[in-house]
């Protein structure tokens, strides 16, 4: 699907190839971030991919491409053209696969990425107001999560990273029985694990078995059992990526380097009910919101 949607000195053409919610709510956000508009809608089909086209009364002087998940970003780095281009909605493993390829790396074309994840610097933000005076966190990981993992490391400055790796489902419990002795409290990444909801479950029932709170970046898990996790609302991430395409713009000339940018602001979420069975007294979602991204 193709919306274009005008912005200030830009259009946006937005790409989505898969029409699930998060996806759908991104779009009316960027929708109504544009409200003064009143655009009429056709739609159509270009290479295979269903399309909206919404064309704005008047013509603006630069389009931005903004593409929503990993299957429209695959697509729109292969398009001809020197339209800036923003990619929305990623996980931090999507875009290590995406900056591999060569169409990615032209020179004569402004890319920005937008993360779907906030910063691991907030997750551990998030940890540190909940847990002050604990420092030993268990990571269990993939082969797949070392850009994760590096990113973890540079932030976790004065923590004591307890990492094992499980390479497949079979040895994910052997993993944990390793890493829960040595530590206060276990974080899913958002990786090949955090993605996966048995190997989710499997963790948090591991965590609740010990006594430890399991720390992550999605709503689900908190839904599922977790304790906390920093999270970035479909909404918010519009109007974040609203305001990097504008960075694009503003930039002039291309790049072979893209401009990445994690998910910001970020929302807290807390399972009260395990806080109360772990005996933790937390403040409100909104305080430790403003915790976490006090900090930045």
């Amino acid at each position: 699907m193709f919306t274009t949607i005008p912005a200030r000195a830009a259009s946006l053409t937005v790409l989505v190839a898969d029409e699930v919610a998060p996806y759908a709510e991104f779009v009316q956000q960027l929708r109504a971030l544009a409200a003064d508009a009143s655009p009429a809608e056709e739609e159509r089909a270009v290479a295979g991919v269903r399309t909206r086209s919404v064309r704005p009364g008047a013509a603006a002087d630069i389009n931005v491409t903004i593409a929503v998940g990993v299957t429209a970003s695959r697509a729109a780095i292969e398009r001809p053209g020197p339209d800036p281009l923003v990619l929305a909605m990623l996980t931090r493993l999507d875009y290590e696969s995406l900056k591999s390829q060569p169409a990615f790396r032209r020179s004569d074309r402004r890319v920005g990425v937008l993360l779907r994840d906030p910063s691991m610097a907030d997750q551990l933000a998030l940890v540190d107001a909940v847990l002050p005076r604990k420092r030993r966190l268990g990571v269990v990981a993939t082969a797949e999560s070392e850009p994760l993992l590096r990113e973890l490391q540079r932030a976790a400055q004065g923590w004591e990273l307890q990492i094992e790796y499980a390479p497949d489902a079979k040895s994910l419990a052997a993993a944990l029985r390793s890493v829960l002795p040595r530590s206060d409290a276990l974080m899913v990444l958002p990786d090949l694990i955090g993605d996966n909801q048995a190997a989710t479950l499997a963790v948090l029932r591991a965590g609740a078995g010990a006594g430890l709170p399991v720390f992550g970046a999605s709503e689900g898990l908190v839904r599922s059992g977790g304790l906390a996790a920093v999270v970035s609302t479909p909404s918010q991430l519009a109007q974040q990526a609203r305001a990097l395409a504008q960075k694009l713009v503003a930039s002039g000339t291309g790049s072979a380097s893209a401009l990445v940018e994690a998910a910001a602001p970020a929302t807290v979420r807390v399972n009260a009910t395990v806080a109360r069975g772990l005996g933790l007294r937390l403040p409100n979602e909104r305080e430790l919101t403003e915790r976490v991204t006090a900090l930045r």
